[in-house]
């Protein structure tokens, strides 16, 4: 599992740790059972606070991504197929949001973004 941190944008880091696991898990990179590294591993190898990794454990086990037994670790969950579909179409959301931000501030009506997406679409 690579997790890559970053100090330059505004994203917390327990966030950044949260987003890309659960990106690994729909990718398919970790599959339901994976075992994640513990707690203290994870924050031990990025050079982060305990209490970081924790928050984004707690936040990924939260949203059904992972689950947490006592004194065994983190796993990877089984994927609801509704669960999936909602985190893509969030992902969809939020890009066809900037899309239609940078439409706007371009001056580009919604007819040619309807265009261009349909011509995305088709390949």
């Amino acid at each position: 599992m690579q997790i890559y941190l970053s100090n330059a944008g505004q994203e917390p880091i327990y966030a950044q740790i949260t987003r890309q696991i659960k990106q690994q898990i729909l990718s398919g990179a970790l599959r339901p059972g994976d075992a994640l590294p513990s707690i203290r591993l994870l924050a031990r190898e990025l050079r982060i606070s305990v209490i970081t990794t924790k928050r984004a454990y707690e936040d990924l086990e939260r949203d059904g991504f992972i689950l947490t037994q006592q004194g065994r670790g983190s796993f990877v969950a089984e994927q609801n197929p509704a669960l999936l579909r909602e985190e893509h179409l969030k992902k969809v959301e939020d890009c066809l949001q900037g899309a239609v931000d940078a439409a706007r501030l371009g001056g580009i009506g919604y007819d040619e973004v309807a265009e261009t997406l349909r011509l995305l679409w088709e390949g």
